[in-house]
């Protein structure tokens, strides 16, 4: 062969091919089986289209329909089928973008009448005639002229305008499933029958042309779609069940917190919720304090000065809060800027005092307050903030510790996790993106470390702990882990992140002496367990469904009575409850039991003892579990050593058995 091309299999053989060769062409020399079965191919892990020529050697494999890969192909290929349905049904309507996001995809359309979910049924019905066609997708490269004079007939303004956004060193592409087309990057699978029929339409919403508000507002319509209908399904039971616990509808039943206009996407903490965050700022620290950590506090406004020192202003900016002094008559004119991060602060705090190799690895850490710009769009509860605290922390090490310091860290993090029920974690190293600072060899360095590292955490967890590489998904200034833990409804949350950084000690001079009595500089590792505090909250009030364990909830006890007669020995019982630690309180009002024991367990509130005229003369209680309907009858000192022991938070529960 003139032009050939040797791939690695799977399986480790190495063969060569053609260069020209197809994938569909490769597949079918494997076996037809595997050739009927195949909805794309990858090289070095770049999905390809099935008609793609190899052109280069490399790790080559068949992606069938089973490949988790395929479910993001099967969503492309929707969001397509999606814009051609609605265009064959309402002729004239322009499609703009249609990516594929988190379990689906949507597409914008410009029309002037709104699309609305009663228009839905139609769509997939046009939608599943244009699968069952089974028309080929074919891809074409055009030149830049005869694509805008192509969408420019066609009425496609939006187009055009996309068209001039691709830089002039990218191919113009045209994906095509019979006789319509778009502009596409791809890639796809061989045809649209391979989408299958476990497809929906799921809301519609509003969206400005390329997010801009002076742009005009497009429809957009969401769709899921998945590989076979048990998963649609199983989708949409779970869609149902994060509805129910939606944390902004449990934060208004438990009374927690709110949001109002005043304040965008700032929380306002009633006390009941604000006693919650500090227990979970309060488990942190004792945590953190295990380890050797020194808990510090930097500034919330600095000069912008630092931040372009930092190189936040220039990489950061439109995230970034600016603050001057409000009144007209100051004579300081200086910028300041809301913190949107700690690390900055905590550089000044490591460089404050010479430090020596016998110092480190020095750990700062903080609860800072910081403040990032978010579309309002964007907003969404505890979830999606502009304000938020960050349990942060930087490790300040040499390059030998920094294995051993990424390893404390992941077991730190796994072991907080755990300690709030979630067991199924994944860790993903995230490498070199194009744009970055550093060296080559530093980066080298740094994800050779780091990749073994996570070969331990995976081999340690005796593959209990999924890891994976992010190739290129690297923060710029360095490699990181990801840590993403699953909830009970089988959501993924990405929260903690370890991250080496080569970029802020280099900017700042910061330095320690070395062995040899030289100035070195350190490698500093920002690290972060919850990541935002408040979106860590909003994850545990789902996840728990606001059925906190005893020793979260920020409310444990409730003593109710049942009649006046009881008042005086409820209050005894809050009395002693709060004497052995228990955060419990009295509801003596004149109503029914069942009224009141109804009015807390909405509130999700984990116990509720109740108290009559026989209790009180017997210094007894009746417990009651939120979630159960059962009581049981206990003397009211062992009904407090069972609470108080139910309440021990599980660092404490260790420290302990120690």
């Amino acid at each position: 062969m003139l032009n050939a091309v040797s791939l690695t299999f799977p399986d480790g053989s190495v063969r060569d091919y053609d260069a020209a060769m197809t994938g569909a062409g490769l597949a079918e020399s494997i076996s037809k089986s595997l050739a009927k079965k195949a909805v794309a191919y990858s090289i070095d892990g770049v999905v390809r289209d099935l008609g793609d020529p190899l052109g280069k050697s490399g790790k080559v494999e068949i992606v069938t329909r089973e490949d988790p890969r395929a479910l993001e192909l099967i969503r492309h290929d929707a969001a397509h089928v999606l814009a051609e349905a609605v265009q064959e049904l309402w002729p004239g309507t322009q499609v703009t973008i249609g990516p594929v996001i988190e379990n689906g995809f949507y597409y914008d359309f410009a029309r002037n009448e709104p699309f609305t979910p009663d228009d839905f049924p139609v769509i997939e019905k046009k939608m599943r005639e244009i699968i069952a066609r089974n028309k080929p997708f074919t891809k074409e490269v055009w030149s830049r002229d005869k694509a805008k004079k192509v969408f420019a007939d066609k009425g496609e303004r939006y187009k055009l305008e996309l068209i001039d956004a691709i830089p002039e060193d990218q191919d113009l592409k045209i994906y095509a499933q019979g006789d319509w087309f778009d502009l596409c990057r791809g890639p796809h699978m061989a045809s649209t029958g391979q989408i299958g029929n476990a497809f929906k339409l799921m809301k519609v919403a509003g969206a400005y042309w390329r997010g801009d508000s002076n742009n005009p507002m497009l429809t957009r319509i969401y769709g899921t779609a998945w590989a076979d209908q048990a998963q649609l399904e199983a989708y949409q039971t779970m869609l149902e069940e994060a509805e129910k616990r939606d944390h902004r509808k449990l934060g208004r039943e438990m009374d927690l917190f709110h949001f109002q206009e005043e304040g965008p996407g700032v929380v306002f903490w009633h006390a009941k919720g604000w006693k919650m965050f500090q227990n979970l700022v309060n488990y942190m620290r004792r945590r953190l304090d295990e380890q050797g950590y020194q808990e510090v506090n930097a500034p919330q406004v600095l000069d912008k000065s630092l931040w372009e020192t930092s190189g936040h202003w220039g990489w950061y900016r439109d995230a970034m809060f600016k603050v001057t002094v409000a009144g007209d008559d100051t004579d300081d004119d200086r910028v300041f800027a809301l913190k949107p991060m700690n690390c900055p602060g905590h550089v000044q705090i490591f460089k404050h005092g010479l430090k020596s190799y016998r110092d480190l690895p020095v750990k700062l850490a903080e609860f800072g307050n910081v403040h990032r710009y978010e579309p309002s769009g964007a907003l969404h509860g505890l979830m999606r903030v502009r304000g938020f605290t960050q349990d942060d922390a930087h490790i300040f090490c040499t390059e030998e510790q920094l294995a051993s310091e990424c390893l404390r860290i992941n077991d730190l993090i796994l072991s907080t996790y755990a300690d709030f029920g979630f067991d199924e974690i994944s860790v993903k190293l995230s490498t070199r993106p194009d744009k970055r600072v550093g060296t080559d060899e530093a980066w080298d360095h740094a994800e050779a470390i780091m990749g073994s590292v996570l070969e331990t955490i995976r081999t340690r967890s005796g593959n209990r702990i999924k890891t994976s590489i992010n190739p290129g998904e690297g923060a710029f200034y360095g490699p990181k882990f990801e840590y993403v833990l699953k909830d009970a409804i089988g959501r993924e949350w990405q929260c903690g992140t370890t991250q080496v950084d080569f970029n802020l000690p280099e900017r700042f001079g910061a330095f320690y002496i070395g062995s040899d009595s030289e100035k070195k500089q350190p490698v500093m590792v920002h690290r972060a367990i919850c990541g935002s505090m408040e979106r860590f909250l909003g994850i545990l009030i789902e996840n728990y469904s606001g059925h906190f364990p005893l020793w979260f909830a920020p409310l444990q006890v409730v003593v109710a009575t049942i009649t006046s007669d009881a008042d005086a020995y409820a209050t005894e019982v809050v009395a002693k409850l709060k004497a052995a630690g228990l955060l419990a309180e009295a509801d003596l009002r004149n109503e029914k039991i069942n009224y009141k024991v109804r009015e807390h367990s909405l509130a999700k509130v984990p116990v509720i003892l109740v108290c009559g005229k026989r209790e009180a003369e017997e210094q007894t209680v009746n417990m009651r579990r939120l979630g159960s309907r059962d009581q049981e009858s206990l003397d009211l000192a062992q009904a407090i050593a069972q609470l108080t022991e139910e309440a021990v938070t599980p660092d404490r529960r260790r420290k302990r058995a120690a």
